[in-house]
């Protein structure tokens, strides 16, 4: 007799993981937090009850999706992050890879959103294909994070995080095609077919992130 699968593991654990592998960067990052907080970076992103903005946005081999289309199928459930070359982001999308088989039992597709083009978001493509039910997801690329900016979902980094990523090789102009230095903020949308939010996370301390689990749980109870 088969046994069913496992429900995939929390990830808030996984993340805590991940900190303290750093304890001497802690300090920094909160402090870069606590500035964005102060002034009110991702505060106007979309929330619960409202109608999330119809989008379209080029896959990594270049075909568009847009999001009323993906809707017309059922719901949608829309992930931002920073890209592979985040470790958080990575974790965060191998757990949504575990969460598969449960939204395609549910009806629900998987966007991944990136301000990465090319390399990265295929990158990012092949973790979620790992899954037998990858037929369920898809990775599309934020080109000049403009669908971010217009959802109050990026920012300018500033010099201090920009010097920061520059010391330990991360290069936004390579990754993003930009020397902007914008930078996505983490976020993950849960919409219904009408295209209405049942569930919204938004926080710039990008260590943090929803738990899958609960974001499948306020789609089923809506």
């Amino acid at each position: 007799m088969d046994r069913p699968p496992s429900p995939p593991a929390p990830l808030a654990p996984q993340l805590a993981q991940i900190r303290r592998r750093n304890p001497d960067l802690g300090p920094f990052f909160d402090e870069v937090v606590i500035a964005l907080r102060a002034a009110g970076v991702g505060a106007s992103a979309p929330k619960v009850g409202e109608m999330f903005p119809d989008f379209s946005l080029p896959t990594a081999q270049g075909s568009y999706r847009r999001l009323g289309d993906l809707l017309d199928q059922g719901p949608v459930i829309v992930n931002f992050s920073r890209g592979r070359w985040c470790p958080y982001c990575v974790h965060e999308v191998s757990a949504w890879t575990g969460m598969l088989p449960e939204l395609a039992e549910a009806g629900v597709r998987f966007v991944e959103i990136t301000g990465e083009t090319g390399g990265g978001a295929r990158a990012i493509g092949a973790l979620l294909g790992a899954s037998p039910h990858a037929d369920v997801a898809e990775v599309l690329c934020d080109v000049d994070h403009g669908v971010a900016l217009s959802l109050g979902l990026a920012f300018f980094a500033g010099d201090p995080l920009l010097d920061f990523y520059r010391k330990v090789g991360v290069d936004f102009h390579e990754l993003y095609g930009s020397p902007s230095g914008f930078l996505p903020v983490p976020a993950t949308f849960a919409i219904d077919q009408a295209g209405r939010i049942r569930f919204a996370y938004a926080n710039v301390d990008f260590r943090e992130r929803a738990e899958p689990a609960d974001v499948l749980a306020a789609l089923r109870e809506g």
